[in-house]
């Protein structure tokens, strides 16, 4: 818990002084203290005397990541009164936790013991269930919708954009406090309560202040890193379209002739100009080449040619990675200087997307492209 306290206290402190300092910064900098206060009280209680009935800031915990990810992920962050309501669990038993300070509410060797404050103990128990479950499940949904999205606006994959580590965080904060209820139940059915179940969510939330201080100081703000502003999909009168191949974009405003147009245009532009060499290319670089509206562009991938941006664009790398395995200029070049050529800027996302397109692998195709067609 000392390590926990010093490593949540200082990654809180890292975050909260990081320049451009941005709104979901600022949550993960609260947590990050939150969790470092946590420790604080649990080590006052086992030594000093007894502070509080229970514990009550984990109810903030569950809140603080979601709102962390939906302003990670949003074009347009802003904090509005009704976040706050997130935080209604968190203030019911902060005072609760004041109003039974001289009993002993949480003991797990008679946890399911009819006395007077039975419902008090069921009601945190399912509520502090509740929370972890729901807002893990909402976050990791989030993040997944989120990834899906990204496809229509970059040609590439980073850490800083498609926000594994964050969902690996989402898992592990959920298997932590699983582990924690577990434990918890264990010691209610057996009556050996030798070992606190909190040592889990202490544990966890030590490797959590860890990781954070790592991806969450490193990571910024998705959507201005690469240049992609608002109005993602809004027409001109601000009508939100669909998003998803196969599907009619409400409201958008795009004719039938329009949408010919800006496609012809877009193609030409992507075989004269080859953008794609590029390789942190986004839909937005295309969209002020072009002078097309954003949301025009990603409605004419999808229903025109039932692709997304990021297929789009890395079908022409691959093509260009084939007509140099093809061309004596480049034979002396390795697969990843290929691929970087082309404008990949990983070799794995570039060895997946190769076979996707292809059936082999590059270096298959490299040994059969005599007997190969161009693709």
């Amino acid at each position: 818990m000392y390590i926990g306290i010093v490593q949540s206290f200082f990654a809180g402190l890292m975050i909260a002084t990081k320049k451009p300092q941005q709104l979901h910064d600022r949550i993960m900098a609260g947590w990050l203290f939150l969790i470092s206060l946590e420790m604080i009280f649990a080590l006052s209680k086992e030594y000093y005397q007894q502070l509080l009935a229970f514990t009550f800031i984990p109810f903030t915990y569950g809140p603080l990541m979601y709102l962390y990810t939906k302003f990670l992920i949003s074009e347009k962050p802003r904090f509005s009164w009704k976040n706050w309501l997130h935080f209604i669990p968190f203030v019911v038993f902060l005072v609760l936790t004041f109003v039974y300070r001289q009993e002993k509410v949480i003991a797990l060797d008679h946890y399911f013991e009819h006395d007077k404050l039975f419902w008090l103990r069921m009601t945190y128990g399912i509520s502090f269930f509740i929370s972890i479950t729901v807002y893990s499940a909402l976050t990791f949904d989030m993040i997944k919708k989120h990834q899906r999205k990204i496809r229509d606006l970059y040609s590439f994959t980073s850490e800083k954009i498609t926000l594994n580590w964050l969902k690996g965080v989402s898992i592990s904060f959920s298997i932590t406090y699983l582990a924690m209820f577990i434990a918890g139940a264990f010691n209610m059915i057996s009556g050996d309560t030798s070992t606190d179940p909190l040592l889990f969510s202490y544990i966890g939330l030590t490797l959590f202040a860890f990781a954070f201080s790592i991806y969450g100081y490193k990571q910024q703000e998705i959507y201005k890193l690469y240049g992609i502003t608002g109005r993602g999909n809004e027409d001109a009168n601000g009508h939100r379209g669909k998003n998803r191949s196969g599907t009619k974009y409400r409201r958008s405003g795009l004719k039938e002739a329009e949408a010919r147009k800006y496609l012809q245009q877009l193609l030409k532009l992507m075989e004269e100009e080859q953008p794609y060499l590029d390789g942190e290319l986004s839909i937005q670089d295309l969209t002020v080449r072009l002078n097309i509206p954003r949301h025009y562009l990603t409605q004419i991938l999808n229903e025109k040619l039932n692709k997304n941006f990021y297929s789009f664009v890395n079908e022409y790398r691959v093509k260009k990675v084939i007509r140099m395995m093809k061309d004596p200029q480049y034979k002396n070049y390795t697969l990843l200087a290929l691929a970087l050529e082309a404008g990949f800027n990983s070799k794995s996302s570039f060895n997946n997307i190769f076979k996707n397109y292809t059936g082999y692998t590059p270096s298959e195709y490299r040994e059969k492209k005599d007997l190969l067609p161009e693709s």
